[in-house]
């Protein structure tokens, strides 16, 4: 027996119509993440209700999902994915259901794979998402996660509801344009859908393509690694010697946890540089040390010189900065590197790809204004300040997106560095690197 997750969506109450009809045995688990009020209460009565009418299983839990991402410190899209995956896995040991299903389809897929372009992650990235993987929570990650409707279009889903007068729930989130993957389906998807009709067809096949590249790359870095990898160093005469010593090398890195930006540094040098020996660069708790014949990666020492003091600094990678009255050290991390993403005063983790290199940090101005994360609402720093040390106050730093080198004028923040991140540039579940700052005095 599955467990369908359910939430009451077009997509999902599709998903368990077609499991009636087919007459497997099934369970379905319908979360309340209570972010909408009376709207998110009458999810839970449709999917209640649809399961006592058919006289299927149906396990509800109400989470309080906004206090849990502000204990937390993630976003509300990253707090709901943990609570749901966990809860999923826990019912699945409870009561022996072999695997969850949950309601991607194809056009869910197709967002997947373009988000994945924009953030640089590869071949793999591009493959988009498996019709079967495992659960993303470390506890459960030997149950199965199946999707069954990722080969069915949103118009197709729409088609069968239609046929079988199933009833679902339209959440009016879906409509707002405050997350990536809604700009994408909103405002991306139907200028595509105008140059190609048959966008979807396209991806999928352009998906299978790939797939194919992927296997066989994955088969030449497999057959070529340990020629040029002694698990702490790359032998740069070894790799060069072959026909792709790039991919092999930043398959390497990879492995190693080191982010594409730093990546990118290490084959600059590597092709550009006539001097390697001695150069260095950081990639998150690891750095990178070019020394005679080899590359080789070692735990950082923290070595990384300081940029001088000044009201605007620009960070353009990985080190130590000095801002006003503090010291910032700027790392780039994995997210499966925290075990959460809830962080001490004093540190800041945010997207990097919300906040990519180079980015401004400098002191707060009173104008300066956020949408704190797990608050509601427009907040000017110095109300959220009114209440801390005048120490605090005047050691407090900001991190501006990029294109602001010029700009001395307030706007609203990406982070008040130490203390509040806005919810535009939070740790959520597609988030593929995470910038962390450390503000020491």
């Amino acid at each position: 027996m599955i467990l369908l997750a359910v939430s009451g969506g077009i997509d999902s109450m599709c998903m368990a119509e077609k499991a009636r009809l087919e007459g497997g045995p099934f369970a379905i688990a319908h979360c309340n993440f209570a972010l909408r009020g009376a709207e998110s209460d009458a999810d839970e009565d449709l999917v209640r209700s649809w399961a006592d009418r058919h006289g299927i299983v149906c396990h509800v839990r109400r989470f309080e999902t906004a206090s849990y991402a502000a204990e937390k410190g993630v976003s509300i899209e990253m707090a709901a994915r943990e609570l749901r995956y966990r809860w999923f896995g826990e019912l699945c040991r409870q009561y022996g259901y072999e695997a969850v299903a949950v309601a991607h389809n194809a056009d869910d897929n197709a967002e997947t794979m373009l988000l994945n372009l924009l953030r640089g992650t590869g071949v793999r990235g591009l493959l988009g998402m498996r019709p079967e993987s495992f659960l993303p929570d470390p506890s459960y990650a030997d149950i199965p996660l199946r999707r069954p409707l990722l080969g069915l279009s949103r118009t197709e889903i729409a088609a069968f509801v239609r046929e079988h007068g199933v009833l679902y729930r339209e959440d009016r989130t879906n409509a707002e344009n405050d997350y990536k993957r809604n700009k994408l389906r909103n405002q991306v998807f139907p200028i595509l859908r105008e140059i190609n009709p048959s966008m979807l067809g396209a991806l999928e096949r352009d998906r299978a393509h790939l797939g194919e590249v992927e296997a066989i790359a994955d088969a030449y870095f497999r057959a070529h690694r340990d020629e040029v990898w002694d698990g702490s160093s790359v032998d740069l005469a070894a790799l060069e010697s072959l026909a792709h010593a790039d991919y092999i090398l930043f398959r390497i890195l990879e492995e190693e946890g080191i982010a594409p930006t730093a990546i990118d540094q290490v084959k600059d040098i590597l092709h550009g540089s006539p001097t390697r020996s001695g150069r260095r660069v950081l990639g998150g708790d690891r750095e990178i040390v070019f020394s005679a014949g080899k590359i080789r990666i070692r735990p950082r020492s923290l070595t990384a010189s300081v940029a001088a003091a000044d009201d605007i600094v620009v960070v353009r990678a990985p080190g130590l900065y000095r801002v006003g009255k503090v010291t910032l050290e700027v790392s780039l991390h994995k997210p499966a590197e925290f075990d959460s993403f809830k962080t001490p005063e004093g540190v800041t983790v945010v997207d990097a790809g919300s906040v990519p290199f180079p980015f401004i940090v400098r002191p707060w101005r009173p104008g300066d204004y956020m949408i704190p994360l797990g608050m509601r609402g427009r907040k000017k720093l110095s109300d959220l300040l009114s209440g801390a040390d005048p120490a605090v106050k005047e050691r407090a730093v900001v991190l501006l997106r990029p294109g602001d080198e010029k700009r001395a004028a307030s706007d609203r923040v990406a982070a008040l560095i130490g203390y509040r991140v806005d919810v535009s540039a939070a740790v959520g579940p597609e988030t593929s690197t995470v910038l962390r700052i450390i503000s020491r005095s």
